[in-house]
């Protein structure tokens, strides 16, 4: 069994990031979603999320592309791969945070994991930050 990780906010979910779950699915047999935390989206993104961890974990666990969502340690990105140990994990075609810090923790533990980019998904219109900046315009 192929078991495939990705990691990412999901605030509000679009067709991108359902592109991002069928492209991860396709990449194995189980797939696992870290949702970032509160504290850390905060942090990496300069505001907070439009929903709570909890929030967006709960929504995760209604789609059936997806096997589990879990939330992200506050302290190490890398802690979820330590306990799952995926065999693939898939990167959103914009994430950058912690690719490379990622990358150096992989190479320091006996589990083989591959790193795969999915390709965007129509990124001028299906972008978290971009359907926000819409809606406001709505309000």
């Amino acid at each position: 069994m192929t078991r495939v990780m990705i990691f990412g906010t999901f605030d509000i979910i679009h067709a991108g990031h359902m592109h991002l779950f069928k492209t991860a699915r396709a990449a194995g047999d189980e797939l696992i979603v870290v949702v970032a935390r509160d504290k850390n989206v905060k942090k990496i993104k300069g505001r907070p999320s439009f929903h709570t961890e909890r929030q967006r974990q709960n929504t995760l666990r209604h789609i059936n592309l997806i096997d589990k969502a879990v939330l992200g340690d506050k302290q190490n990105v890398c802690a979820a791969v330590y306990k799952y140990k995926p065999d693939v994990i898939v990167l959103g075609y914009d994430q950058k945070n912690f690719v490379a810090y990622l990358k150096q923790e992989l190479t320091r533990y006996p589990f083989p994991t591959k790193i795969i980019r999915a390709k965007a998904y129509k990124p001028k219109s299906y972008k978290t930050q971009k359907i926000k900046q819409r809606l406001e315009r709505l309000v």
